[in-house]
């Protein structure tokens, strides 16, 4: 009996805030361990939460973005359970009440996008990280690092969508573009701001109801949800075939050695014992501050790529490529405002990018060195064939390292750019009073032998020539020949 996937996703993202989520202790990336703690995220007696007004209006952000249906009034609740990095022994997250409802993300290239639906969108705390040092073959111990505890997160759970583990893969990548556009995350799954726990099921083809779900816990990478995915499903798959039974259960998967790890039974809800928070009052957004953070709202990654193809005619992968950051379509837009669209695209593309992934660098930093009208306008000269192509690149490798526009640079390295047609056509006679033959064969209808001309003068003017204008002045002196006019004589040196 052939069988499909159903898939569902839980992702946590933990949003960038100055604070945690309901103390006032430094939520930073790579403090010494259990320093930034208090008796608030330690869960100390008699220490009281309050909720951080910037992690709120992130979720809004968010939330909005997603196009959720956004709760006047939410409310935080008690998750109890027990893990060693979480110091309460139990949660503060949303439960029946959450902050968004609904929505929905798109996913893929402009014009071709398919809409993934959403359940939810809460807040909530993070927990605490172990670490399990390896020494002598085992683990003699673990280590618990409270510095993550309390830190804000936004659970973000997908409807069970999902039928393939690639799909599940777009869409992560799509997340975590739209966060790091918004702002709310940086997104870093090596760092652990964008989490993903997978719920998977399989049930007979065509069939309307749900098989027994397991969860995979804790993937951190992109490339681990996908891998992990289809390791759970060809499990499942194996078993059903089988005749067996699938268990309800939680399970960890090991990337590096493609294995999974059943860690526990799968808890039902009611496991959880869930409560109204007695610490925090009816979390209530009033509506002038959700019209404040709709306001905010920049024009969103989909609705911009969209824009970039109508606007300048860019293809839609081109459009979505210069869309995955929000800062790359800024500087793309600004260099086209000085440039030809098309071929600015191609530069931002290709040598920009290039740059970022060789010098490890972003956009901000490539910016601040070559501001985006400077690289414009030496593609303005490119497209108006003043510069070819080769020299152009090596006038960009110059920018990178040294100040001064495309005529400075010239001239500080000794180069001339040989792009005017009064430039070149002494060197098109010569190369044509050398290779007669190669004359006579382009004047029979050999256009391969054109090409070796071309050749022949951008060596002459050792690669200062535009080769789009070279090749313009060889076919106007070829029509001149063929229409039998007296080609002109090529001007001699010295006065």
């Amino acid at each position: 009996m052939a069988h499909e996937a159903v898939i569902g996703l839980e992702c946590h993202i933990q949003l960038r805030t100055r604070g945690k989520m309901f103390c006032g202790c430094p939520a930073e990336f790579g403090a010494p361990p259990d320093t930034n703690v208090c008796p608030v995220c330690l869960g100390l007696p008699g220490a009281l939460p309050r909720a951080n007004r910037a992690a709120v209006e992130a979720a809004l952000r968010l939330g909005l973005a997603l196009g959720c249906a956004i709760r006047e009034e939410s409310v935080f609740a008690r998750k109890h359970y027990f893990y060693p990095d979480s110091p309460k022994n139990y949660q503060i997250t949303q439960y029946d009440r959450p902050l968004c409802a609904g929505g929905s993300l798109p996913v893929g290239e402009a014009g071709g996008e398919r809409r993934y639906d959403l359940e939810r969108l809460h807040l909530e705390e993070d927990t605490g990280k172990s670490s399990h040092p390896v020494r002598a073959g085992d683990r003699a111990f673990s280590l618990v690092d409270f510095n993550r505890a309390g830190v804000p997160l936004l659970e973000l759970v997908t409807q069970p969508v999902f039928r393939e583990p690639a799909e599940c893969a777009a869409f992560l990548a799509a997340l975590r573009r739209l966060v790091r556009w918004l702002g709310v995350s940086d997104g870093d799954m090596e760092k652990g701001q964008l989490r993903c726990d997978a719920n998977v099921s399989l049930r007979p083809a065509g069939a309307a109801a749900l098989g027994v779900k397991t969860e995979l816990k804790n993937l951190n990478s992109i490339r681990g949800v996908e891998r992990g995915l289809a390791a759970e499903i060809a499990r499942q798959r194996l078993l059903l075939e089988g005749g067996g039974v699938v268990g309800q259960a939680t399970l960890s998967y090991d990337v590096e050695h493609d294995r999974l790890a059943v860690m526990r039974s799968k808890e039902d809800a009611h496991d959880y014992r869930y409560f109204p928070e007695p610490d925090l009052p009816v979390l209530r957004v009033v509506g002038a501050v959700l019209e404040a953070a709709r306001a905010g709202l920049p024009e969103l990654p989909w609705t911009r790529a969209a824009r970039l193809v109508g606007r300048y005619g860019l293809s839609a992968h081109d459009a979505s490529v210069l869309c995955e950051q929000r800062e790359l379509a800024d500087y793309y837009e600004a260099c086209a405002a000085v440039a030809d669209e098309r071929l600015a695209a191609n530069w931002v593309m290709t040598e920009v990018l290039r740059v970022l992934h060789e010098r490890a660098g972003s956009i901000g930093e490539f910016a601040a060195r070559v501001p985006a009208v400077r690289l414009g306008g030496l593609v303005a000269r490119v497209a108006a064939k003043e510069i070819p192509g080769p020299l152009a690149k090596q006038v960009f490798g110059w920018m990178l390292d040294e100040e001064g526009g495309v005529d400075e640079l010239l001239a500080r390295h000794g180069v001339r750019a040989m792009g005017a047609a009064t430039d070149l056509r002494p060197l098109v006679l010569e190369v044509l009073g050398e290779h007669a033959a190669a004359v006579a064969q382009v004047l029979a209808g050999s256009s391969r032998t054109l090409d070796f001309l071309v050749g022949q003068v951008m060596k002459k003017s050792r690669g200062q020539a535009a080769p789009q204008v070279v090749r313009e002045l060889l076919e106007t002196e070829f029509a001149r020949r063929a229409a039998g006019e007296s080609p002109p004589r090529a001007p001699r040196g010295g006065p």
